[in-house]
């Protein structure tokens, strides 16, 4: 593969065809030449083999479910020394092309910030909180269970930044995952995600190793992009339990 500006890659598993089309349509419309996009099949079928195909477009079937972040880590030998910015997407986010240009300009005014990440609106275009500080075992808690929420209001405030001014860029201690602009460079240094995550606390993990090596993640609200938020583990008792997996292993590898 000849160098390219951006490459980005997209983790399929049952995912709404609608919402796909509108990522994949967003990615192929930056205003970049050289662009490529990884789409890495988690169906144990090869769904998706031809349901996207063009010439910016490379298919990764698995052939087995091994979850977000190992599906991610799957391009980094495709894009190591291969692409200047890599994009962790979402299949349910849409953005206007003139995004990655300018997020870009900012993520290369300084060379401690290796992910930038910029404001994320539901589709009613209400705010989300995509950036926050890292969480404590009750905000988690609280979060997963709405009763508990009125008896713990302020750190789940507090762990969304709404404290602070959400309409001015900052460095927050976390950037949530549907989509991360990161410099190709640190990205393959930082050795993608931690894989014994299956689903749910990878994002923030590599955050923290982001923080582990002197750089920081910039969040930048002065563009936007929309996030469809499927919130799948209040919904699914399955992915509930991957949750509260994941987030013991969290707190047993950095700490409670």
């Amino acid at each position: 593969m000849e160098n390219i500006v951006i490459t980005g890659s997209i983790v399929l598993y049952k995912e709404n065809l609608a919402y796909l089309h509108k990522t994949v349509d967003s990615f192929l419309n930056i205003p970049l030449p050289n662009k490529k996009l990884f789409l890495i099949d988690n169906t144990s079928d090869k769904f998706y083999q031809y349901v996207l195909v063009e010439k910016n477009i490379e298919y990764i079937p698995v052939e087995d479910n091994i979850g977000f972040g190992s599906a991610h880590n799957r391009v980094i030998y495709r894009i190591n020394r291969k692409s200047d910015y890599h994009l962790i997407l979402n299949p349910d986010v849409s953005f206007k092309p003139k995004v990655i240009p300018k997020l870009i300009y900012e993520l290369n005014k300084k060379d401690n910030v290796c992910v930038i990440a910029p404001k994320v609106l539901f589709p009613n275009e209400k705010h989300q909180y995509s950036c926050r500080r890292y969480p404590s075992i009750s905000e988690l808690i609280a979060r997963r269970f709405n009763f508990l929420a009125p008896l713990f209001k302020k750190t789940i405030q507090k762990g969304q930044y709404q404290d602070k001014d959400l309409t001015k860029p900052f460095f927050p201690e976390y950037i949530t995952g549907c989509f991360h602009l990161y410099k190709t460079e640190d990205f393959v240094n930082l050795g993608g995600f931690d894989e014994r995550y299956f689903l749910y606390m990878e994002d923030i993990d590599i955050c923290k190793k982001i923080d582990k090596i002197g750089k920081k993640k910039l969040y930048y609200p002065q563009e936007e992009i929309i996030h469809v938020l499927k919130q799948g583990s209040s919904k699914s008792l399955k992915l509930f339990f991957r949750h509260t997996s994941s987030a013991i292993k969290y707190f047993l590898k950095w700490g409670f």
